[in-house]
C-alpha cells in the first residue's frame, strides 16, 4: 500500500486551514456562549438576567437548526438567478436546500465567495465557520430588545429574520451576490452583522416599545465583574471573528488578528479620554472603556486584512470618536430619544459597523493582499487587495461601500419592521405589565441569584414527610 493511500486527508483538504477555520469558529461562538449571555446578563437588571441568557441559548440554537435546514445554501450556496446575469436579482440569494447528506458535508467548500483559489477544507467547516456569524447577529440585536419582549416571540423573530433577511445581507456581500459583483467588501461582518443588528434593534425597539419607566429609571448593571467576563471574551473571540475570515492560515489571517486587537485597543482609550475631559463627570467608566472596546472591534472587522497597522488605529479613534458623540448627543435628539434601544446596539454596532465600513473606501491599503501575490514574498500569480482613497486617489471604492451600506440599512429596515409586525399579529411582541413587574421569575420560574432561606414553616412537605426524622 502506497503512503499516499494511508493519508487520511482529501487531496485538497490543508489539515492547517481546517484546523484554523474550526477554531476560529469554535472562538466565534465562544462569543455567543458564554460571551453575549454573561456581557448582556450582567448589564441588565437582576430581574432579567436568566430571560437574557435563555434568549441567548434559544436564537443560539434556533440559528442552527435553519443554517442545516435552509440558511447556509440561500447564503453561500449556488445563487438562485431569478433575473439576468449581472443583474441584482441573478445574484440575490442562493436555493432553499439543506445540508442533508454526506457528500454536502464532507465534499470540498465551494462559494460564491470562493473566487480565486479553492478551499482546502470541506463544506462542513465552511458551514459551521459561517453558522456562528449569523447566530450571533440576532443575538446582538436582542441587546435592544430586554426587558420586556415575549420570550414566544423571541422564538418566532429569530428564524424568520434568520431566514430572510440575513442570508439575504450575506449573499449579496459574501456569496457572491449583487454588490460582491459591483466591487462592495466587507471583510468580516461590519455590514452583514453589526450594520444590520443596530439597524434590527433599533426598528425592533420602536415597534416593541420602551421598557417599563420604573426599569428604565433603574436600569442600573446587574453585574459588572460578568460584563468583564463577556467583554473579555468578545475581544479575543474577535481573533477567530477577524482572523477566520481569509479562510486560510496564511500571512492575512496574522495581519487581521493583530490590526483588530490594536484598533481595540485604540477604541478603548479614545473613549476613556473622552469621558475624562468633555463628559459631564469627567471620569473615566468601566462601561465606557467596554463601549469603546466594541467600537473598535466594530469598526475593525470590515477591514481587518485590508488595512496596516496606521489604519487600523485610524479606525478605532475614529470610531470611538463618532459613537462617542452619538451615544452623548444623538440620542438626545427627535426619534432617537424616543427610541429605547435598551443596551445601544444601534450606537456600538450601527454607528460603528458603518463608520468601519465608509472607511474601507478610505484607509484600504492596497498592498495589504489577502492571499497573496508574486514576489518577494509570495510565490505564484493571484492575489486579492482592496484599495482606498488615501491610497488610490479614487473614490471608487468609498462609493461602493456606501450603496451597500444604504442597501443593508433599507432593506434591514423594512423586513425586520414587517417581521415584528408579523410577529406581533401571532403571538404579541410584549409580556403583560404584571409580568414585566416581575421579571424572570415570572417568565422561567427562576432566579439568576435566588434570595436563600434559612428557615421553612413547619408545615411544609418536606418538613413533614416521614423520611424527614
Amino acid at each position: 500500500m502506497s503512503l499516499a493511500t494511508m493519508i487520511p486527508y482529501p487531496s485538497w483538504l490543508n489539515p492547517a486551514d481546517n484546523t484554523w477555520q474550526l477554531v476560529a469558529a469554535t472562538l466565534v461562538g465562544l462569543m455567543s456562549l458564554p460571551g453575549i449571555a454573561v456581557l448582556y446578563g450582567g448589564l441588565v437588571r437582576k430581574k432579567w438576567i436568566v430571560n437574557t441568557m435563555m434568549m441567548v441559548f434559544t436564537g443560539f440554537s434556533l440559528t442552527l437548526v435553519v443554517w442545516m435546514l435552509w440558511g447556509y445554501n440561500m447564503a453561500f450556496g449556488t445563487l438562485s438567478h431569478f433575473g439576468p446575469t449581472g443583474s441584482f436579482w441573478s445574484g440575490f440569494i442562493g436555493h432553499f436546500t439543506p445540508l442533508s447528506t454526506a457528500g454536502a458535508e464532507q465534499g470540498q467548500a465551494v462559494s460564491g465567495a470562493n473566487t480565486l483559489i479553492p478551499f482546502h477544507f470541506p463544506t462542513a467547516t465552511m458551514a459551521y465557520f459561517q453558522f456562528v456569524f449569523a447566530a450571533i447577529t440576532p443575538l446582538l440585536f436582542l441587546g435592544g430588545l430586554v426587558g420586556r419582549l415575549k420570550f414566544k416571540a423571541w422564538l418566532l423573530i429569530v428564524p424568520l429574520w434568520i431566514t430572510l433577511i440575513y442570508t439575504v445581507n450575506a449573499a449579496l456581500l459574501w456569496g457572491g451576490g449583487f454588490f460582491a459583483q459591483k466591487g462592495a467588501v466587507d471583510y468580516s461582518g461590519g455590514y452583514v452583522i453589526h450594520l444590520a443588528a443596530g439597524v434590527a434593534s433599533f426598528v425592533g425597539a420602536a415597534i416593541v416599545g420602551p421598557r417599563r419607566w420604573q426599569d428604565r429609571e433603574n436600569a442600573f448593571p446587574s453585574n459588572l465583574m460578568m460584563v468583564a467576563i463577556g467583554a473579555g471574551i468578545l475581544w479575543l473571540g474577535w481573533n477567530g471573528f477577524n482572523g477566520g475570515d481569509p479562510f486560510y492560515a496564511g500571512a492575512d489571517a496574522a495581519s487581521a488578528v493583530l490590526n483588530t486587537n490594536v484598533a481595540t485597543a485604540v477604541g478603548v482609550l479614545t473613549w476613556v479620554v473622552l469621558d475624562m475631559t468633555l463628559s459631564r463627570q469627567k471620569k473615566p467608566t468601566f462601561l465606557g472603556a467596554i463601549n469603546g472596546m466594541i467600537c473598535g472591534l466594530v469598526a475593525i472587522t470590515p477591514s481587518a486584512g485590508w488595512v496596516n497597522g496606521v489604519g487600523a488605529m485610524l479606525v478605532g479613534l475614529i470610531a470611538s470618536t463618532v459613537v462617542w458623540i452619538a451615544w452623548n448627543y444623538v440620542s438626545q435628539l427627535g426619534f432617537f430619544k424616543k427610541v429605547d434601544d435598551a443596551l445601544g446596539v444601534v450606537y456600538t454596532h450601527g454607528f460603528a459597523g458603518l463608520t468601519g465600513g465608509l472607511l474601507v473606501g478610505l484607509l484600504a491599503d492596497p498592498k495589504m493582499t489577502e492571499y497573496g501575490v508574486s514576489g518577494a514574498h509570495y510565490k505564484g500569480a493571484g492575489g486579492f487587495s482592496v484599495g482606498g482613497w488615501f491610497f488610490t486617489h479614487s473614490f471608487h471604492q468609498l462609493w461602493e461601500q456606501f450603496l451597500a451600506a444604504v442597501w443593508i440599512i433599507a432593506f434591514t429596515s423594512i423586513g425586520t419592521a414587517v417581521i415584528f409586525y408579523i410577529v406581533k399579529a401571532v403571538v404579541g411582541l410584549r409580556e403583560d405589565d404584571e409580568v414585566l413587574a416581575l421579571g424572570d421569575v415570572a417568565i422561567h420560574e427562576e432566579e439568576a441569584f435566588p434570595e436563600p432561606i434559612f428557615g421553612e414553616p413547619i408545615l411544609t412537605p418536606s418538613h413533614t414527610h416521614p423520611d424527614n426524622v
